[in-house]
């Protein structure tokens, strides 16, 4: 009878040692995001929170329903993080726009992590600015409505503006570390995080309205049914994929020949993810918080008129806020797939490596080759994209009672963080069983696949 191979005890520490690493970063991320949930609920020295909900019970439905959902709540409660991750987004999009016109920043992006760091210090300084704008914004706003702050005045704007802006890096910080030390991309995270939060609330929202007759049963059943087929369309389109064959030449190593392979390259139909829709929401919301925040007045002028005109017109729903978003979301599709993915420099690279695209000559070719296909399936992509986060805005167009969460920007963020959550889980997994594979499969020095003698 065959004895049962013995597992060596080095290869079993490994391999506890690699199952106690996933499990560190896992525990890590649902920390930092209790973290995150926990400072939502801290609010900011001097607001009445009784008059401050329900104030927001009135106007939850307006484009500060935009503002609360991706502060996770924070906004409704002007809580620490009250001003969520939009500055540090904001940022990232001025910066990474910039460091393809200005020289010096074109620059930095050339020389490697260094440049990298560099580009990321500017990141981080303008969202200390932009997080200093706007809670001062906030602040001043907070305190022109009548009893949202307990005492009004200069010291309360000192101390919400001091609070807001340590709760936005804070939250900055945390994001980079999510991303270094958990799971998945941290601004990502932190987002998803802030919109399963105000699920539970959007749930027994639509079930009041139906119970109060605002809505019909019909209705909040065919938005179940909508929201499930939507789901099951994004998890489609999300795997979709365009597959570009790769050919190796037959090649010689030295003294070793290797015989011709084949493979391929793998492209999305969606190649920016959920950024795009990010970066649309944080472009409107930028002249959206100053028309909301200054065009107040009880006696206004012309200012303040137009400024009410323009929060009016972008506020969710509205026909320039569809148009605008539209506009916006097809732009960074383009622009963020051209910023990421560089079909010189992957032509190059297989023409270094000695492979080919069956038909395409080799360097500038392919790389126009890719560059067209990269083309075509972004603007495929884009009007996925754009399809998805507008359905629910030109429903909300003719039916005002849909609740703001139900928004296609959410859904799409939800389903997409999700399953890049799930493939870096799995990447994880892989990578640290890997070695054991290689172990058991004898093949750690394997390394001869493929040789013609």
């Amino acid at each position: 009878m065959a004895k049962k191979p013995q597992q060596n005890p080095a290869d079993l520490a490994k391999a506890a040692s690699r199952l106690a690493e996933l499990r560190a970063r896992f525990l890590f991320l649902i920390g930092a995001l209790i973290v995150f949930r926990v400072g939502t609920f801290i609010p900011v020295p001097g607001v009445d929170p009784i008059a401050l909900k329900d104030f927001f019970d009135q106007q939850g439905g307006n484009l500060l329903g935009l503002f609360n959902l991706f502060s996770g709540g924070a906004l409704s409660r002007f809580g620490l993080f009250a001003l969520g991750i939009m500055p540090y987004i904001s940022s990232s999009i001025i910066v990474q726009m910039a460091s393809h016109i200005l020289p010096s920043l074109q620059q930095l992006r050339k020389e490697g992590e260094q440049g990298r760091r560099q580009i990321i210090k500017y990141t981080r300084w303008g969202t200390v600015l932009l997080a200093a704008f706007q809670s001062v914004a906030a602040s001043s706003w907070l305190q022109s409505q009548q009893g949202l702050v307990v005492n009004p005045g200069p010291s309360f704007m000192i101390t919400a503006c001091i609070t807001l802006v340590t709760g936005t890096m804070f939250l900055m910080w945390l994001g980079e570390q999510i991303t270094e030390r958990g799971i998945g991309n941290g601004i990502s995270m932190i987002i998803l995080a802030g919109i399963v939060a105000g699920m539970p609330g959007a749930v027994a929202g639509s079930a009041e309205l139906v119970r109060n007759g605002e809505m019909s049963p019909a209705t909040a059943i065919v938005m179940l049914i909508g929201g499930i087929a939507a789901i099951i369309f994004v998890v489609y389109m999300e795997s979709a994929q365009r597959r570009i064959t790769v050919n190796y030449a037959r090649r010689q190593q030295g003294r070793k020949m290797f015989a011709a392979q084949s493979t391929h390259l793998p492209f999305k139909i969606n190649m920016s993810g959920v950024i795009p829709p990010i970066f649309a929401s944080s472009i409107l919301l930028f002249p959206a918080t100053i028309a909301q925040f200054f065009g107040q007045s009880a006696d206004p002028g012309p200012v303040q008129r137009f400024l009410q005109t323009l929060g009016a017109n972008l506020g969710p729903g509205q026909p320039v806020f569809v148009l605008l978003y539209a506009g916006l979301i097809m732009f960074f599709c383009f622009f963020y797939t051209a910023l990421m993915y560089n079909s010189k420099d992957t032509a190059d690279s297989l023409k270094k490596a000695g492979a080919f695209l069956p038909g395409i000559r080799p360097g500038a070719h392919t790389a126009e080759y890719i560059d067209k296909v990269l083309t075509r399936l972004t603007f495929w992509g884009a009007l996925y994209i754009t399809g998805v986060c507008l359905l629910p805005e030109l429903v909300r167009m003719f039916n005002p009672s849909v609740p703001f969460n139900f928004g296609g920007t959410s859904l799409l963020i939800l389903v997409v963080v999700t399953m890049d959550f799930m493939a870096q889980l799995r990447a994880h997994a892989m990578s640290q069983q890997y070695e054991g594979m290689m172990q058991k499969a004898n093949l750690r020095n394997y390394g001869k696949g493929g040789q013609v003698r």
